[in-house]
């Protein structure tokens, strides 16, 4: 019995648990259902306002762009009106211009036709007056007619030649006055220094002592200098300091250079001065390239061959009257530039032809003929274009000028050396005279080199030892003396001194 009801009373917990166990699930199960009721409903009302916030925001945009495009229809309608208005106004300005054409029109018809009948009425009379005064003179109406037109053609002669008389002095006065206009501006657009050549260079030393090592033994040194350079070397009292005199620059430079190099290594014998002076010699040629090329490109100017770019790095070792003809051709291009832009002809042209006019005076050999022309020949020779030849051979009026660029190069010539103090004839007449002695001397058959020294009063001339013997070296030195004096004009005398020197040179293998 006590068995049974505890076994009803298991049954009855275990039921009892089970209904508040479904009790409690339910209510769980409806307190989640509720819960995500909520949840749903916030998420709803969530999503519902940021699609009004969405709507509202499309809404603005929206209305923006609609009166964007309002303002922009309304601006463009307001252009069109605008346009309208300006056309209306045109139209009324075109026919109120018509309008006026017309009555101008009829007025003119109205004048013509008055004119007309005038006019018929004046050849009626001119008719009856030609026949009275036909009668009245006894002359037909032809001849009348024919006196009457020559005396007007002398008369319009005449007045013709006084108007074209009037007009060529005005053109001529005109054309003077511009002229003188662009020389003026040119030549202030181009200002140079005064250039002044000298014959004499100063070799500085740091002592006396040097003087003697340089002299040599018995004046070996000295002799073999001056017969490796053509340079007379002047060793006086002169405190640290050695004269190089020559008429040619490139002589005293390689002169200058030699000595500098041979004092500074110390070793001054005859070998070594022939080894230093051929160096120096290939040095400056480099340096005459260098300087043709420099100056080409300061002038802006391109493609020259490289014979005519040595030929202007020459021009830096030579003078004319004085001045240096580097200098000088410099000053003659940028001039031609200048003109030639003022009278729109080519400047690179005018400019090329202004640098190489004196090409003709800085040759490696001197063949008998004008500068002009053989600077001419020089330029056609490397590739040069007609107009800047025409205009070197033409700037000292050798051959005609065939185009616009060489009279501007002979005017620009002519105000570079006209320039106060430019140049020196009297420098340059010695320079001939010089360069004339040395040729003189050339000439004959066995002379090797030929150096005028001592300002000209001195020919000194180095014969080779197998083609001139001793006896035909004092004929040879005074049939040179004669020549001198029957040929040349000089100042004092000139002493002719031929050097005839025997030199045995073999190697050592």
């Amino acid at each position: 019995m006590n068995l049974l009801f505890g076994i009803i009373g298991v049954v009855i917990g275990f039921i009892t648990s089970f209904i508040v166990k479904s009790v409690l699930l339910k209510h769980r199960k409806n307190q989640i259902i509720n819960d995500a009721i909520k949840e749903g409903e916030n998420l709803k009302q969530n999503k519902i306002l940021q699609a009004k916030e969405k709507f509202l925001q499309l809404k603005e945009d929206h209305e923006t762009q609609f009166k964007d495009r309002e303002r922009k229809i309304q601006s463009g309608e307001d252009r069109l009106r605008n346009k309208e208005s300006n056309f209306s106004k045109k139209i009324e300005e075109i026919n109120r211009k018509n309008n006026n054409i017309e009555k101008i029109r009829d007025s003119l018809d109205s004048k013509i036709k008055s004119y007309e009948a005038k006019h018929q009425e004046m050849d009626k009379l001119h008719q009856k007056v030609v026949i009275e005064l036909s009668k009245v003179s006894g002359m037909s109406a032809e001849d009348a007619k024919n006196s009457l037109i020559e005396s007007l053609k002398d008369e319009a002669r005449t007045d013709a030649m006084a108007h074209i008389n009037e007009i060529t002095e005005e053109a001529k006065l005109n054309a003077n006055r511009e002229a003188k206009k662009i020389v003026i501006q040119t030549i202030q657009r181009v200002a140079t220094e005064q250039a002044i050549e000298n014959s004499v260079s100063v070799f500085n030393i740091e002592s006396d002592e040097i003087k003697g090592r340089i002299i040599g033994r018995e004046g070996r040194n000295i002799r073999a200098l001056e017969a490796a350079t053509g340079v007379e070397i002047i060793v006086d009292d002169t405190p640290e300091a050695i004269i190089l005199s020559c008429f040619d620059s490139i002589r005293r430079e390689i002169a200058r250079l030699s000595l500098h190099q041979l004092v500074s290594d110390g070793r001054i014998h005859p070998a070594r001065i022939e080894e230093v002076v051929s160096k120096t010699k290939k040095k400056l040629d480099e340096e005459i390239v260098e300087t043709g090329r420099r100056t080409c490109i300061d002038l802006g100017i391109h493609g020259l061959h490289g014979e005519l770019i040595r030929m202007v790095g020459r021009m830096k070792y030579r003078s004319s009257y004085g001045q240096n003809l580097l200098q000088h051709s410099r000053e003659v291009a940028n001039l031609c530039s200048i003109m030639a832009a003022e009278l729109g002809l080519n400047v690179k042209l005018a400019k090329r032809a202004g640098l190489l006019h004196d090409i003709g005076k800085v040759p490696d050999e001197s063949p008998e003929l004008p500068h002009a022309i053989l600077g001419m020949q020089m330029a056609e020779k490397y590739g040069e274009k007609p107009d800047v030849c025409n205009a070197i051979g033409a700037h000292h009026d050798e051959i005609e000028m065939n185009t616009l660029i060489s009279p501007i190069v002979q005017v620009c010539d002519a105000v570079s050396g006209a320039r106060p103090g430019a140049r020196r004839e009297i420098v340059e007449s010695y320079i001939k005279r010089i360069k004339d002695l040395e040729s003189l001397a050339m000439g004959y058959e066995g002379v090797n080199t030929a150096y005028a020294i001592q300002a000209g009063r001195e020919l000194r001339v180095l014969v080779e030892s197998e083609k001139v013997t001793d006896a035909k070296a004092d004929e040879l030195s005074f049939e040179i003396s004669q020549r001198i004096q029957t040929e040349m004009t000089y100042p004092g005398q000139v002493k002719v001194t031929l050097i005839r020197e025997k030199r045995a040179v073999n190697y050592a293998k």
